[in-house]
């Protein structure tokens, strides 16, 4: 029965009781039929119990088609509907109680997502915090000329990049199985308005939430939602934050639990990547060269490089000049100077490199539906080399193991 359905199938039974006020019960659902069902539950006694039944019961079909297709916790998924949360479409700019269809490249599968988080007055907004739309960014000349940034520029980014990894750091601490991405976006949007930021992905370009959640076979721009983090699963927690008019950016992938070894090589080579492209930054170096390097340390891993998605400038605006490819053979163009600022963000993957787009118009998932790993850095271009200015802390919490040794 769809949403639209206004009827019920007579049944032989008599022994059923109403699934709404408990009377003797001769209808039953006919999706409930279709999809062989329990009888108990999807039997009415008049058309009257079975429509003001409708909201709720038709939430039954929900789990079973999710069950059906690999979904697990679908229970969780039901609740969530009937909580009134829903799924992202239209690249955040609509929601559905609808299961969306895809040709699923994975296991994972999309769940209802709560609504946007509220931000104080007080808090210094993005241009794009109240409607969605960036207006300054997309005709900026930093769209075209990198900026070298000015001295007290770089202070600001520097409190502002600090911020960004207290806040990724206490996102990291609940990372557990059992945990909600949701849960996890709430720690980061809660840690980022009490140290007096934004967070910047939150309605940029219509994105409905504070941070991405990247899990398993998502390469990037995963959107929180109700799904459960299992045993076993990777997650990648993208946060940026936007205090004293600039914004820091960072990422980190994380295991859940006990994961298989070909996930520990792929999240451990992916750290490396970014480690090995931040040695070679200093003045004179050409940003094409990062691919290169990048690409190189992946191909020995036997892992690939995805295509579609860059490093960025950074600074007043979220995403500027220079663009930054991670894979080689790149045509990048531009030549690192001193003053300089921009993001280092390697995806890896450990299938093919060639990316598919979920139904919500964010979530970019390997096309093979393999595991995907990714770590970034805002880094400073210095007089003699690099500064990464998102760099772990001593307090920053003891997530890899190749760090122990």
């Amino acid at each position: 029965m769809d949403e639209n359905s206004n009827s019920t199938t007579t049944v032989v039974e008599s022994s059923l009781s109403c699934g709404r006020c408990g009377k003797p019960a001769l209808l039953q659902c006919p999706k409930c039929v279709e999809l062989k069902l329990p009888r108990e539950g999807a039997a009415f006694c008049s058309q009257d119990c079975f429509k003001a039944s409708w909201s709720s019961h038709k939430l039954v079909h929900l789990k079973a088609k999710l069950s059906s297709n690999g979904s697990e916790n679908a229970d969780d998924m039901s609740i969530a509907l009937n909580e009134g949360w829903k799924y992202c479409i239209k690249k955040g700019q609509a929601r559905t109680s609808k299961f969306p269809l895809f040709d699923w490249t994975g296991t994972l599968r999309p769940y209802p997502i709560s609504s946007m988080r509220n931000v104080p007055a007080h808090i210094d907004k993005p241009d794009w915090a109240i409607d969605g739309i960036p207006k300054v960014e997309p005709s900026s000349d930093l769209q075209h000329v990198v900026e070298i940034k000015t001295p007290e520029q770089i202070k600001r980014m520097k409190e502002t990049s600090r911020i960004a990894r207290e806040v990724l750091d206490a996102a990291a601490r609940v990372i557990k199985p059992g945990i909600t991405t949701d849960e996890i976006d709430a720690v980061v949007h809660e840690a980022t308005i009490a140290a007096g930021g934004y967070p910047s992905p939150l309605n940029y370009h219509f994105f409905p939430k504070s941070c991405c959640t990247s899990v398993n076979e998502v390469i990037c721009h995963g959107i929180p939602d109700s799904r459960r983090l299992e045993d076993g699963d990777i997650v990648n927690v993208d946060v940026t934050v936007y205090y004293k008019g600039v914004h820091g950016d960072l990422n980190e992938t994380y295991f859940v639990g006990n994961v298989d070894e070909t996930s520990k090589q792929l999240v451990k080579c992916t750290y490396e990547c970014l480690e090995k492209a931040i040695a070679i930054v200093k003045p004179g170096v050409r940003f094409r060269e990062v691919g290169e390097v990048i690409n190189r340390h992946a191909s020995m891993s036997g892992f690939s490089v995805v295509k579609s998605y860059c490093g960025h400038g950074i600074g007043e605006l979220f995403h500027c000049a220079p663009n930054i490819p991670h894979y080689g053979k790149n045509k990048a163009v531009g030549m690192m100077k001193a003053g300089q600022t921009f993001t280092i963000e390697p995806m890896i993957n450990s299938g093919v490199w060639r990316d598919r787009l979920w139904p919500d118009g964010w979530t970019a998932v390997a096309a093979d539906g393999k595991r995907s790993a990714q770590f970034e850095h805002t880094l400073l271009v210095t007089e003699t080399g690099v500064e990464v200015l998102t760099a772990r802390l001593p307090s920053s919490p003891d997530m890899f193991p190749w760090l122990k040794a």
